[in-house]
């Protein structure tokens, strides 16, 4: 019962990220891998990197995993990748393998040495998923009459259509509005939500109003088809329909449904949906009209279900960020599980510092009685003051978080920010002071990521000497990409 107490009122990710940092230990005294690299210079950062992987190939049984074939091919070492990746002998592994570097190789610009990689990939099914994922990259980069040839190419028939509508997207990305219609209409007898959402974008961008429409028409009658609102892999039908409408305000059709409660696909996880966007970007007049909406569905569902509890969750936070924080609060009293109340009024209080009222949200986060709700909404005080360039006040208020992890996880988005504005040295220093083994070496990786090259070379050495080479691959990636096939020549000797 205490490990579930504690889950809800921290809060699932932090209290998995807490559990985790805390079995590494406190942070070492002393300089904790200061000095490693004295004068900074690649070289003995690249060398620092072979002989950690050297020492951790030892006994490896996978000793080059699938994110460092992926690193190999962001940083241009496709063939190198591939090499390895061949090596695979079970030849699923071997395609998801080939799909991933196909992948990367697209998203890094290297459009010739993707192509190139497709055709050795044997697993059908991945050979057909690499001409999908290279149809638009092609499209994106003006190549039209490649990305047509990949396109024909497509094996499977359940690919064909988001292949064109991947390929339409693309166009219309591009201003190509006319090219885009001509595709989308190749794609437009599929009933998947993916593939209808995204020529739904298509239709939009292009000002096809009646396309539009009627594509609208067809993912809501796809939504009351398929009973649970979506289907799997894409997203809810409705909700790629309702938040852009109640986004400018429109509620007709969030009316009309909740009219027809016996046959509606308005199911609570979509009003879930459209409540979290809302928070984001409506105004105070649709806030209020989604509250008394919500309440409409809330009478219509059990008061005791779990559906129940969701909307009342989401109403309270988007009431939250709107600073409506006495309505949110009674509605996070009516939750059904007692122990989960302190952890959403911790969210509340998040919400409403997001939303800008950080003072109130401060004196709100020490009104909970619960200690480690009360530490969430601190920390979630103290993210939105740094993230708004207080950093001083937000140090300060790190202060009266109580619980010794929570109070380091405080202090990472002020080191973030204070690497952000330059002040690279004051930024090493508070996180120094973060008691919390992993906790510090998270910090120390934001600043590195934001430092001038040679500091950032400085902590991406600290670092590695500390915790391993694999942890900061992205670094090594940016500061010195030859690192990557250094520690694959020490894991593959």
């Amino acid at each position: 019962m205490s490990t579930q107490k504690g889950m809800a009122e921290w809060g699932y990710e932090l209290f998995m990220e807490r559990y985790r940092e805390r079995r590494y230990g406190l942070a070492r005294e002393g300089d904790a891998g200061k000095g490693v690299v004295p004068g900074g210079f690649e070289p003995c950062l690249v060398t620092l990197f072979r002989l950690l992987a050297s020492r951790d190939a030892d006994g490896a049984r996978e000793p080059v995993p699938l994110w460092h074939l992926r690193a190999l091919a962001r940083t241009g070492h496709l063939a190198r990748a591939a090499e390895l990746a061949f090596a695979i002998s079970d030849e699923p592994k071997q395609g998801e393998a080939l799909l991933a570097l196909v992948e990367e190789a697209a998203g890094a610009g290297d459009l010739l040495g993707a192509q190139a990689l497709v055709d050795s990939i044997r697993v059908r099914d991945c050979h057909d998923r690499a001409l999908v994922a290279l149809v638009p990259a092609w499209a994106r980069a003006g190549e039209l009459d490649r990305a047509l040839a990949l396109a024909e190419r497509v094996r499977y028939p359940h690919n064909w259509s988001i292949t064109w509508a991947l390929l339409a997207k693309a166009l219309a990305d591009t201003g190509d509005f006319r090219g885009a219609l001509d595709f989308a209409d190749r794609a437009a007898g599929s009933a998947s939500s993916r593939v209808l959402t995204l020529l739904l974008d298509v239709a939009t961008a292009a000002g096809d109003h009646v396309r539009a429409g009627d594509l609208v028409d067809r993912l809501e009658d796809l939504a009351r088809l398929q009973g649970r609102g979506y289907d799997r892999g894409g997203p809810r039908p409705l909700t790629a329909i309702l938040v852009p409408e109640v986004g400018r305000g429109d509620l007709d059709r969030l009316d009309a449904l909740l009219r027809r409660p016996g046959t509606s696909p308005l199911y609570p996880a979509v009003m879930v949906d459209v409540l979290e966007a809302a928070a984001e970007t409506a105004e105070a007049d649709v806030v209020l009209a989604l509250v008394e909406r919500t309440q409409t569905l809330l009478d219509a569902c059990s008061p005791t279900s779990w559906h129940a509890d969701d909307l009342r969750a989401a109403a309270a936070l988007m009431l939250a960020r709107h600073g409506h924080v006495e309505w949110a609060m009674a509605l996070a009293d009516a939750m059904n599980a007692p122990h989960r109340r302190a952890g959403w009024q911790a969210e509340i209080v998040g919400e409403l510092a997001r939303g800008g009222d950080t003072g109130r949200a401060e004196t709100l986060a020490h009104a909970i009685t619960d200690r480690r709700a009360r530490a969430r909404a601190l920390i979630a005080v103290v993210e939105e003051l740094a993230r708004r360039g207080e950093t001083d006040r937000a140090q300060t208020l790190t202060r009266a978080i109580t619980d010794l992890w929570a109070r380091g996880h405080a202090l990472v988005p002020v080191v973030e920010e204070l690497a952000r504005r330059g002040e690279t040295e004051r930024a090493e220093a508070l996180a120094d002071t973060i008691a919390f083994r992993e906790t510090r070496d998270r910090a120390l990786f934001v600043v590195a990521g934001l430092a001038a090259p040679s500091d950032a070379r400085r902590l991406a050495a600290r670092l590695a000497a500390l915790g391993g080479w694999y942890g900061i691959t992205g670094l090594l990636e940016q500061l010195a990409p030859q690192g990557i096939t250094a520690v694959t020549d020490a894991l593959t000797a």
